[in-house]
Order: structure tokens, then sequence, then C-alpha cells
């Protein structure tokens, strides 16, 4: 074939391969991928314009070919590590320059040098010729070639293993790069053995279709997406939706889940700035003020900024999380993960509906105990009064009956006035009890609605418990038995009632933990230990199994089977914690009895 005709044929490659480059110049995103896969482009059109200067002007200008070769080497020299670099990114994606990156750069630098210098010493070229056959290499041409096909090999090696892991051997992306590799370097080899006679003209042009090879797989077959193929189908199936943004907060990849959930089109989201597409969809995805504090708050950090969005066009609910992807401390990316919560946030709605059943419950329990002690209570000082009016009748109609009688002296009316003032004293006593049991069980009862913020005394505390458990405790046939070690007037402060409500509970408990037992006590204790006032309810009952005592507290849950809910003590637990900022503590044994105390901090002391 003449020159010619080689120089045609690299005409028409150049113009290709420089149409292919600004193609990918335009439509590829700017990455340093697609930098420095550029960059193999530019030495190739070097190499390509200076062989097509070397057959059109070395005749007519009566220039030595060989100068023609001192331009074509910086792009033949420097192309293999450029190829070398195009492999680490497409594993990595992005790099930070180290200095010993330079190294890779030494030997294509002294072939170079070599060539340059060549007349001085021939240790490049002893004889130069455009055939291969004719020409006769020295050992820097050796070093060269061994260099050049060393970082190629490691270039296809990183490349085709990359793609086999994703998307397999027999993929379309792995042929095209192994034949585009294979191509240049079993025709130059073939040329340089001496198995057919080959001009330099040949292996420009096979570089050509090699690197057309490459820009068909990684950039018309989209393997410079941010996950190879295999991975997206993977993350294609995965629940949970995803977007990732690159610096300019673009969104460079997505899953289907994302399309599917919120009813997008591909064409509509790809390379489509974050914000842009917030303000084109009325689904009111994210706030946008939240999402770019978001965006800048993790940039530049590890952190990862989550929130709770619902979404009321999809009547769905999400939990975003929003982090930053690097590699080796370089920024590739912002991950926007969105996890569909919509079935945890019903579950949630169902629990707590299901706990206000149970709460409702428990009011109602405490108020049929409320009901009881009101009727036994009352029964007591009604009956009294009621005896006291009766015996006031008698003394009023006796006294009537004196009115005139000579025999009835002024002693005798002293008497009979003071047998009423006595009945009316009773009365006063009893009247006075009722209003305290009033007032007890009035508290109690708006205490099972409404939470008060007050101070009380010790006394008061316990003169309300004894109200209230009374007729309990004494219809069990068992015995209060309290032990004050502090003084009554010391002071508490907050909810007077939600207190006697847990004291009551416990109390409650230890009542039915004697399972019947008749002549049994339960010790009501109140004492000091440093700046906590502890209120102890002791048993000697049957005792918390290890299983319940690990739970108690944690969830709602009981040792009387289907007769209670547990929800009595885990209210308890959180009435102290929440509204006197203080603990329960606990020690119990099977068959021997159980002590509950109640810890809260004295404000005062």
């Amino acid at each position: 074939m003449s020159n010619e005709i080689y120089g045609i044929l690299l005409i028409l490659c150049t113009i290709l391969v420089s149409f292919v480059a600004v193609y990918i110049r335009k439509t590829a995103k700017k990455t340093q991928f697609a930098d420095v896969f550029l960059l193999n482009f530019i030495f190739v059109i070097i190499w390509n314009l200076s062989m097509i200067a070397q057959i059109f002007l070395s005749d007519l200008l009566h220039i030595d070919p060989i100068y023609f070769d001192y331009i074509a080497y910086i792009g033949i020299c420097f192309l293999p590590v450029s190829l070398l670099f195009t492999g680490i990114l497409f594993t990595r994606t992005k790099i930070q320059f180290k200095w010993y990156y330079i190294l890779l750069f030494i030997v294509p630098a002294i072939s170079l040098t070599a060539l340059w210098t060549n007349d001085y010493h021939h240790l490049f070229y002893v004889k130069y010729s455009t055939n291969l056959s004719e020409a006769v290499f020295g050992p820097f041409m050796t070093m060269h070639s061994v260099y050049s096909y060393l970082c190629i090999a490691i270039a296809l090696c990183l490349l085709v293993s990359y793609i086999m892991k994703n998307s397999g051997f027999f993929s379309k992306q792995s042929l095209l790069i192994i034949l585009g590799t294979l191509f240049p370097t079993v025709v130059n080899i073939l040329g340089y053995i001496g198995v057919f006679n080959m001009s330099i003209y040949v292996t420009p042009i096979t570089y050509i279709i090699a690197l057309i090879f490459y820009s068909i797989a990684l950039f018309k077959l989209q393997l410079l997406k941010s996950t190879p193929i295999a991975l997206q189908r993977i993350v294609d199936r995965i629940s949970d939706s995803y977007i990732v943004l690159d610096e300019d907060n673009n969104i460079t990849d997505f899953n289907k889940t994302f399309l599917s959930t919120f009813k997008l089109k591909e064409a509509n989201v790809r390379n489509v700035n974050i914000f842009d597409l917030l303000k084109s969809t009325n689904a009111n995805l994210v706030n946008e003020t939240i999402l770019k504090d978001a965006l800048i708050e993790v940039r530049n950090s590890s952190k990862t900024v989550t929130f709770e969005k619902k979404f009321p066009s999809y009547n769905k609910y999400f939990h975003i999380e929003i982090n930053t992807i690097t590699s080796n401390k370089n920024f590739l990316g912002t991950l926007l993960l969105l996890k569909d919560t919509t079935q945890h946030m019903q579950d949630m709605h169902t629990i707590k509906n299901n706990q206000d059943m149970l709460m409702e419950k428990e009011r109602l329990a405490s108020l049929g105990q409320l009901i009881g002690g009101i009727s036994h209570n009352l029964k007591t000082p009604i009956m009294s009064i009621s005896g006291a009016a009766e015996g006031l009748t008698d003394l009023i109609n006796e006294y009537d009956a004196s009115i005139g009688d000579p025999e009835v002296t002024v002693e005798d009316h002293h008497a009979i006035a003071s047998d009423m003032k006595e009945w009316i004293e009773k009365i006063h006593s009893y009247t006075e009890y009722m209003s305290d049991i009033i007032t007890a069980v009035k508290g109690q009862a708006v205490a099972l609605s409404e939470n008060e913020n007050d101070e009380f005394t010790i006394d008061e505390l316990v003169k309300r418990v004894n109200i209230l458990m009374k007729h309990e405790i004494r219809n069990a046939s068992l015995t209060l038995e309290t032990n004050i070690e502090v003084p009554s007037t010391t002071t508490l402060h907050g909810d007077v009632n939600s207190l006697v409500q847990v004291v009551n509970n416990l109390i409650t408990n230890a009542i039915q933990s004697y399972n019947g037992k008749k002549e049994e006590s339960i010790a009501l204790k109140v004492k000091k230990d440093n700046n906590d006032l502890i209120i102890s309810v002791e048993d000697h009952g049957c005792g918390m199994p290890d299983d319940v005592q690990e739970k108690l507290f944690k969830s709602m849950i009981t040792t009387k089977g289907k007769n209670g809910t547990g929800l009595g003590m885990f209210m308890s637990y959180s009435t102290i914690k929440g509204h006197f900022k203080g603990d329960i503590t606990f020690t119990s044994e099977v068959g021997k009895g159980t002590t509950f105390n109640i810890i809260i901090p004295l404000l005062n002391s």
C-alpha cells in the first residue's frame, strides 16, 4: 500500500477520532476519567498529524522523515501512561495526583530524549525506516516498547477485571475493551517480529480503532455511570429509593424504585438539578431550605444528616439520610437515601391506638378502685352520722317533754345540752373525715385526666394513701404498716395525685402478690438518703420471676396473666421519671417478696 493511501486513511481516521472526541466532550459528564480519556485522543491526534505531515511534507520540503517522528513520539511515548491512568480512574472514579505518579513519566521522558538525540548515539534507531522490517532498533526502543506494553497491559487488566466483576466476562463492554486493546497490540507485535511487512503508519490507525472501541464501551454503553450495570440491577431491586448528586447538585444516578415511587420519568430526572426537580413537581418532596442546609452540612464532612418527611401527595412517610460519597478523601457525590417508613408509621399508629385503649382500661380500673373505696370509706361515717341523728332526735324529744316539768332541774337541762353537743361534735368529726375522703377521691379523679404542678407534704401524701387504700387492705384481711422516718412537713414538688396513684398501684400489686393469703402485712416506709426521698412499698408475697424482672419498666409485662395488662407499672415508672425526675428501683425474690423504691430528688435539700 502506498504512503499516499496511508496518508488518506490517517486523515480520515483523524477526522473521525476528532469527531468522537468532540462528541464525548459535549455529552459526557466532566470528570477526571473523561478528561484523561480525551487526553488519549489528543496524543493519538498528535501522532496522526505528525505521520500525515511526514507522508505529504517530507519529500516536498526535503526534511528527513525521522524528524517528524520526533513530534509523533510525544503522543507515542505518553499514550501508554495516559491509558494506564484511564484504567486507574475507571476503577477509582477520582484520584488525587501524588508525587510518585511522576515516576510513571520517567521512562517516556528518557525515550523521548533518546530519540531527539539519536543523531549523536543511535541508541534509539540504529537505522530509521518507515517500514518496520527494514528498521534497526537500539536498546532505548526496546526499553520504550516493553514499558509501553506493560502500561497498556495493566490498564487492560484494570478495565476488564472491573467490568467482569460487575457485568460479566461476556458482556458487550468487556468484549469491546478486549478487542480494542488486542487489535493494535497483536498487529504491532506481529509487525515487529517480522511476520509481515508493516509500515509505521499502521500503528496509529490501529490505535484509533482501539479508542473508538473504548468510546463505544465506556460512553455509548454508559459505563461511566456511578454504578456499573450489574450493580444497577441490584439497586433497582431494593425497596429504598436513592439519588446521587454531583458537585453542582445535578442528579447523576438513581434507581427504579425512586422513579416508580414518585411517578417520575428517567428523562426528566437524569442530569437535572435537584432544586429544579423540586420546583417542577407539585409533590413537595423535600423543603428546599432544609435540603440546601443539609447538603452544605454534609459536603465537607463525614456526618450523616437525617430527618423524617411525610409526602401527602403519595400518602407515604420517608426517613431521609444524606451523606457524601468519597474515595481516598476525594468528593465523588452526595447520596440521598429515602427509606419508606409508611408501614412502620402505620404500625406505630396502631400500637398507639392500642396503648390508648389499654390506658383507658387502666383508668377505668382506677375509677373502679376509687368507687370501691368511696362506698366503703363513706359508709362508716354516714352510718355514724345517721346514729348521731337518732341520738339527737331522742335528746330533742326528751328536752321537749321536759319543758314545764317542775321535776326537771337546771342541771338536767345542762346534761341534755351536753349530750347534744357531744353528738354534734361527733357529726363534725364524721363530716370532716368525709370531706377528706371526697378531697382525696376528687384529686385522684382529676389526676386521671390532668396534671398539676404544685407542692405537697409527706403527711398529705400518706394521709391520702391511707384513705384510698383502707378499703382494699381491710377487704384483703391485710395490714398496712407505715413507718415515716422524715418530718411530716417535708415538702415535695409536683402533682400529689399522680404520686398517690403510683404508691396506690404498688400497694395494690403488693396485695395481689399474697394471692388471697390472710393476716399478712405490707410496709410503707418513707426515709431520706442524701438529697433523695425514698418511698418504699414492701411485701412478703410471691415475688417476681427473672424473666419479668428483666422486662419490668421496659415493656408492659404482668404476672397476673389475663387479669392484668402491665400498664400500671409502666405508667408508674413513666410518671416518676417524667413528673418527678426520679426513678423506681426494686428487689424481688420468688417466694420471699418484693420491695419497690420510689426515689425522688428533694429540690430544697
